[in-house]
């Protein structure tokens, strides 16, 4: 590899993103305006309330990260930022890879000696008859480059779990 590769993961819609919030502020309001009917019963609401706020921004964060997840391939190593994180792996440093085979694809962890990260293979998952799409695109073409620059060698499968070491 001569030059550097960019990848980024295909981006779920926004849909769910704003479906989670409209609920979670449609309840807010139902709760506001409950409180003046009902004051002594609304524990079960106020905390189904926390429970909705949280995964709006459970899913905000998500879909935030996505948008900033590049992975980058060249001949000195492999780098991973998401937003929150960023990591730099030359590949000598590269230790292992676990490959884990799950019903929505594969998901990759690289470590090295400190630092690690983790990136999933392309999932294609149906919506309300929609086709969905999550994770990168080319993440078998990312994987068989970390392994082949890496120099790694498969040394033992486990339950689905492949792991690859140097030899």
């Amino acid at each position: 590899m001569s030059d550097v590769r960019e990848f980024r993961p295909e981006l779920m819609p926004r849909k769910g993103e704003f479906n989670a919030w409209a609920l979670a502020i449609g309840l807010g309001i139902a709760l506001y305006l409950a409180i003046s009917a009902w004051p002594d019963s609304l524990t079960f609401l106020a905390l189904f309330e926390v429970v909705m706020v949280f995964f709006a921004l459970a899913i905000s964060l998500g879909n935030w990260m996505d948008r900033r997840t590049v992975l980058r391939l060249g001949a000195d190593g492999v780098s991973f930022e998401n937003g929150i994180r960023s990591t730099r792996l030359g590949w000598p440093d590269i230790q292992n890879v676990a490959v884990v085979e799950t019903r929505s694809g594969k998901r990759v962890q690289v470590q090295g000696e400190q630092l690690h990260f983790t990136f999933k293979t392309l999932t294609v998952m149906s919506m309300f008859g929609q086709s969905v799409h999550s994770g990168f695109a080319n993440g078998q073409e990312i994987l068989d480059m970390v392994l082949q620059s890496g120099n790694l060698k498969l040394t033992k499968e486990e339950q689905g779990v492949y792991y690859y070491a140097r030899a």
